[in-house]
């Protein structure tokens, strides 16, 4: 069998992996099997920082809804559960939404569902 020699291939290889890691700090941007390491871990955090994005963003929303309805004298379980009963179908996203730039039309919202818990 002829020799192979893999010399392009393992140069793009490693290549690849500097220009991942470029922008980082000292020997992790240099030396390859440090950055190698460095750019293995920091894909892994990006892939779990997507996912983290949105419970974060979840979070911001229902913390909003929440001072929102309190204003109004609701606490935000019973707001959600009202909403739910009326079948009224907003995500959590379009109810921030409106709670930060239509409060008035939030405020009509939390009137009507106070109306329905009474009932």
């Amino acid at each position: 069998m002829p020799r192979v020699k893999r010399g392009t291939k393992a140069r793009a290889r490693r290549k690849k992996i500097l220009k991942l890691a470029r922008g980082m700090y000292s020997g992790r941007h240099r030396l390859y099997a440090t950055a190698q390491r460095a750019v293995f871990k920091a894909l892994k955090y990006a892939f779990a920082g997507r996912k983290q994005r949105k419970r974060d963003f979840r979070s911001l929303w229902i913390t909003r809804i929440n001072a929102a309805c309190r204003s109004q004298g609701m606490p935000y379980g019973k707001f959600v559960h009202a909403l739910k009963v009326a079948n009224i179908k907003l995500d959590r996203k379009a109810l921030a939404n409106m709670a930060v730039n239509d409060p008035s039309g939030f405020q009509g919202l939390v009137e009507e569902m106070k109306g329905l818990t009474t009932q």
